[in-house]
């Protein structure tokens, strides 16, 4: 059977830069086991699957794959496949709809920027937490990114395991020199990290001014190496966030620049809502901008 798929580039607003996403759009006949192996077909860190939505009123049930297993949850294939839905349904400007999660139904606000890109920001659809305070020291983080232990941690920032659906261990570095001189290996992130979470995100302030952090992704048990950007960790991250800077009541912006080192650079924008000294909503931005279309015989 043909199956139509589009290859975006996510994160960015222009081609060869973010994170690259697939989206098949005929799914018909698919089950887990066929889209899984589908996914390790395109061999990118995530392929979603778009299905007809469980209720009338949302846009689209999304299935969200790493090459190991489904995700509950995901920032890039979220804003990839709207900015391609509301491309496809013909929108010149903007519009809002729902998708349908594993996690639950997510909300999204896309702007339409000529026929082949957008952008696409979304309300997370759980609120993030810190699980784990303490989970490992500074000394074994440092060990198993390959760095001095002077490199972890800043301000009131320390290791901690953070989630918005899913798990990250979010670990502060103090500069971004630290940042850049990461050397992990598999076996080292797995041994020390694999219990707690699925994969290791590390941060620091920019130093440069080009945003306000700086961070990186790593996540071995799922077969990536590094990712350009990951939605979902900069959503954890609003939890660390709210511990580590302590913003007022109000909306509080935050641009995070990740996969620069791998010469995919990268720009997630971060919402958080406080009210009340709480956080009460947290949103996810970026930009995406088709890249290729074929068509798959399988």
């Amino acid at each position: 059977m043909a199956r139509r798929f589009v290859v975006l580039d996510v994160f960015t607003d222009r081609t060869l830069s973010g994170n690259p996403l697939a989206v098949v759009l005929d799914t018909e006949g698919l089950d887990g086991n066929h889209m899984q192996a589908i996914t390790r077909e395109f061999n990118l860190s995530e392929t979603v699957f778009i299905l007809p939505p469980q209720e009338d009123e949302n846009r689209a049930r999304l299935r969200i794959f790493t090459n190991s297993h489904e995700l509950p949850f995901a920032g890039h294939p979220t804003v990839g496949a709207a900015v391609l839905l509301a491309l496809r349904d013909g929108v010149t400007t903007s519009t809002d709809f729902v998708l349908e999660e594993n996690v639950g139904p997510v909300a999204c606000h896309v702007n339409v920027r000529g026929e082949h890109s957008g952008s696409a920001t979304f309300t997370v659809p759980r609120i993030p937490e810190i699980v784990d305070a303490a989970p490992m020291s500074r000394e074994a983080c440092a060990q198993a990114l390959g760095l001095d232990t002077s490199d972890i941690g800043f301000d009131a920032y320390g290791p901690v395991i953070a989630s918005a659906g899913v798990p990250f261990v979010c670990v502060p570095l103090a500069s971004r020199s630290a940042l850049a001189r990461i050397s992990p290996s598999a076996a080292r992130l797995i041994s020390t990290f694999g219990g707690g979470a699925d994969s290791v995100y590390v941060f620091c302030r920019d130093e440069d001014g080009e945003g306000d952090f700086r961070a990186r992704m790593f996540a071995a048990n799922m077969g990536i190496d590094e990712d350009p950007a990951t939605g979902s960790a900069a959503a954890s991250l609003a939890a660390v966030l709210m511990a580590g800077e302590r913003p007022g009541d109000g909306f509080h912006a935050f641009d995070i620049l990740q996969g620069v080192e791998m010469g995919r650079p990268s720009l997630v924008r971060l919402g958080l809502k406080v009210e009340g000294g709480e956080l009460i909503a947290v949103t996810i931005g970026g930009g995406a901008v088709i890249v290729s279309e074929g068509v798959l015989h399988v």
